[in-house]
């Protein structure tokens, strides 16, 4: 055991010592670097700037480039000495850079020196903002209306119906947005094992439509609705085809615009607002349940779904003995993964697997059975 704890310690030792060795040569490296890109050589070479000469032929990011010559060109003789003596390392030394390249001739190195021996970078770079914004409170405002105005998102629509995601948000909306994920994305029950990124996902599916009902028009046949064998997909606005399961899911309990049609394509019905929830059918049903009633998972019932045990397509009536609470994810896996859920006489849910019903294998989409033709609808 001395052995081991010896070894460790010349470990983290030899971690130290490099680290330190590292970033004396960062910042040589940092004081070439502004050298060069005030020589212009990088113009002769064909490059946009000395910071994307750097890039590529350092094989940097252009963020990474962008600090070692903000490094180089601050006059920071105090906080050099302080890294080289151990007090600090390169990472203090960028945001500093940064910091001073922000502020002008406001900044003040000694005494944010002293705050950076006491943080980590990313606590220096958080306090180092705290600065900017008590020394010009202006600028720091215009700064971060530059990043809001420059704010985007791209939706794109795959072939196969998916929509990709491409953008970016100024911190502010970033933060609000991580906050409305974070307690949606976290795992629901023992049958949850998808990843953080899924999860990330399903969160904001549910954040759009989760607790109210979705503004959406679905053109199914009822061989459709019914599930039957050989029925086409139903159709909705902004998206491919669904599944006859997706469409008996969304006829549980959202303000779906129902047209049907029979085997001609001929309109014979429209609408189905007998079969929505009432409002104080739906506040009963919250006030009842309370939660998401699938074992394990306590949902907040205000994102929750209206289920019915037996859908009305089936003859099933829109009361409350019949209806219970199902988050986004829950209903999905009852109706697109097969799996069964039953209230007992007691009151109490019980959930049957598509590995017990159907024979087959939980997919890691949702976290439950995978879609089943003729798998138990509401």
């Amino acid at each position: 055991m001395a052995l081991l704890l010896q070894e460790d310690a010349e470990l983290a030792s030899r971690l130290r010592e490099l680290r330190a060795y590292i970033d004396d040569l960062e910042l040589e490296f940092s004081r070439l670097a502004a050298e060069f890109e005030k020589s212009r050589q990088w113009e002769d070479q064909g490059s946009n700037s000395g910071i994307d000469w750097i890039r590529f032929n350092c094989h940097m990011t252009s963020n990474s480039a962008a600090d070692r010559v903000a490094v180089g060109k601050a006059d920071l003789a105090e906080s050099h000495q302080a890294m080289l003596n151990g007090d600090i390392g390169f990472a203090h030394l960028a945001v500093m850079a940064r910091t001073a390249k922000a502020v002008g001739e406001a900044f003040d190195e000694r005494a944010l020196l002293d705050v950076a021996r006491e943080n980590s970078p990313g606590k220096f770079h958080y306090k180092c903002l705290h600065y900017r914004h008590a020394v010009d409170a202006r600028a720091y405002a215009g700064e971060q209306d530059d990043l809001a105005q420059a704010a985007y998102l791209h939706l794109n629509r795959q072939e196969d119906g998916c929509l990709s995601l491409v953008g970016m948000l100024d911190p502010a909306g970033g933060a609000a947005l991580r906050a409305a994920l974070e307690p949606l994305a976290r795992r629901s029950g023992a049958h949850d094992h998808r990843t953080g990124p899924q999860r990330n996902a399903h969160a904001l599916t549910e954040l759009a439509t989760g607790g109210r009902p979705a503004n959406l028009q679905v053109t199914a046949t009822i061989e459709t609705l019914k599930g039957l064998a050989g029925a086409a997909g139903g159709d909705m606005e902004l998206s491919p085809p669904i599944s006859a399961a997706s469409v008996q899911r969304m006829a549980c309990d959202c303000a779906v615009t129902r047209v049907l049609l029979n085997q001609d394509s001929v309109t014979i019905d429209v609408g189905r607002s007998k079969r929505v929830l009432s409002e104080g059918l739906r506040k009963a049903l919250r006030i009842r349940d309370g939660h998401c009633r699938w074992p394990g998972c306590e949902r907040t019932a205000s994102l929750c779904h209206g289920h019915h045990l037996v859908h009305w397509i089936d003859g099933g009536e829109t009361t409350l003995g019949n209806l219970v609470l199902l988050c986004l994810r829950h209903h999905s896996m009852v109706h697109e993964g097969g799996w069964q859920i039953i209230r007992c006489d007691d009151g109490k849910i019980m959930t049957i697997a598509p590995t017990i019903a159907f024979g087959l294998a939980p997919p890691h989409s949702w976290g439950g059975g995978r879609a089943a033709a003729g798998g138990a609808p509401d």
